[in-house]
């Protein structure tokens, strides 16, 4: 049944989602800003944010189909978020209760230079009980399966450089800042990630994510994770802390221009490395 005739409307749908962002299925987001002002003007629908990565998702809600305002709206406030913090992968998501057979072609031929998903909100009556249900129409960054996976496929330096090159792009940059403080690491090519390796123990790796950016994950001993994130505050680096596990969204330009701060990076991600051994 129609939002709008069962007496809602568009900020009740904005409340359900702000209450309960996991209801998209986009993992377990962060409810960050709620109708956050544009320097362009207007007024974005929510902001969340991936704790684990710190990837940001712009949100513009709408009711009833599709139309050109919205999507030109849900671009421009991604667009404008991702210049706040442009070291954060962002993601651009439209909400509407009908994402038309026409919209649908449109935002997929935009999806190949923006990450943008598009999700259609649905209220159902059943048995005199309403429940409002979420369905991704469109991930853009969501790998198809289209029946390769079933073949053995050799995964090396070309298989990446079809799959992300930017990934191995900012693979080379790393390896050519941290191995004067590692040694002699070796890229290691497997299927979901790049490892540098020395041996058999991967000291950084790279999983690939959308717009041109990717995933460097470290691990890192407890009593020096206090000094590797001094490091990375003081260079301004945004990151996610973990239990022995720092993660970084990067690109090969912030990895050049921050490599003093990733050389140091390495010589306590060695340190840790040798306290294991």
């Amino acid at each position: 049944m129609s939002i709008r005739e069962a007496g809602f409307d568009e900020y009740w749908l904005q409340d359900q989602i702000w209450g309960n962002p996991a209801a998209l299925g986009l993992g377990d987001l962060d409810a960050l800003n709620k109708e956050r002002s544009q320097n362009s003007g207007g007024r974005l629908d929510i902001l969340l944010k991936d704790p684990q990565d710190d990837s940001m998702y712009e949100v513009e809600v709408m009711l009833g189909e599709t139309d050109e305002t919205h999507i030109i709206r849900t671009i421009e406030y991604w667009d404008n978020e991702k210049r706040r913090w442009p070291q954060r992968q962002h993601y651009a998501v439209l909400v509407a209760e009908h994402v038309t057979r026409r919209f649908f072609n449109v935002i997929h031929i935009l999806s190949h230079s923006i990450p943008i998903i598009a999700i259609q909100a649905s209220l159902i009556e059943s048995n005199g009980k309403r429940s409002l249900f979420f369905t991704k129409v469109l991930d853009t960054f969501e790998e198809i399966d289209d029946g390769s996976s079933v073949l053995e496929v050799e995964v090396n330096r070309e298989f990446w450089n079809k799959k992300a090159k930017w990934t191995v792009d900012a693979a080379d940059k790393i390896l050519s800042v941290v191995t004067p403080a590692l040694g002699a690491p070796q890229l290691g090519y497997v299927k979901n990630y790049i490892a540098l390796n020395i041996g058999r123990n991967n000291y950084f790796w790279l999983h690939k994510r959308s717009g041109n950016k990717s995933l460097l994950g470290f691990r890192i001993a407890p009593h020096l994770a206090d000094d590797a994130q001094q490091i990375l505050d003081e260079a301004k680096i945004s990151f996610t802390r973990k239990p022995k596990l720092i993660l970084i969204t990067v690109d090969s330009t912030a990895i050049e221009s921050n490599a003093e701060s990733f050389s140091k990076i390495a010589g306590l991600v060695k340190r840790t490395w040798d306290k294991d051994s």
